[in-house]
């Protein structure tokens, strides 16, 4: 008995940075995990977008106010970002509907699908930011 308690490994606390450094996660895990954050994000900002839309339709003087402070590369890159989590969630959201009536389950599509969904997300997100800075 005694030979099997020295035997033992220690028991050693596991940090999120040996999460993220020693274990490759796969891309459905990675659309998995993206998409319940994005979800909370979006959640979470839903009030206050509402909000600032409510004060911008109120006027023409308060939609000139706020079209200035969108006009600020800052404020751009935030709607970029948000645009971002809008995109990848309903497109996350998309995958997941096709799971529900089981399709793509398998591991080998679910990755493939996983990667359809981060690459059609950071797509349309590019065109939303050539968009937003003036490209076309």
């Amino acid at each position: 008995m005694s030979e099997v308690l020295q035997k033992r490994q220690p028991i050693r606390n596991v940090s999120i940075t040996d999460i993220t450094m020693n274990y490759k996660q796969p891309p459905s895990a990675i659309v998995s995990i993206l998409h319940r954050i994005s979800g909370f994000v979006l959640f979470l900002c839903l009030p206050f977008l509402l909000y600032l839309f409510e004060q911008s339709i109120r006027s023409e003087i308060s939609f000139a106010h706020f079209a200035g402070i969108v006009s600020h590369p800052f404020t751009k890159v935030v709607l970029l970002g948000l645009s971002w989590g809008y995109l990848h969630h309903f497109c996350a959201g998309i995958r997941h509907l096709f799971m529900d009536n089981h399709m793509a389950l398998d591991k080998d599509a679910s990755q493939r699908t996983a990667r359809w969904v981060l690459v059609v997300s950071l797509a349309l997100t590019l065109l939303v930011a050539l968009k937003l800075f003036g490209v076309f």
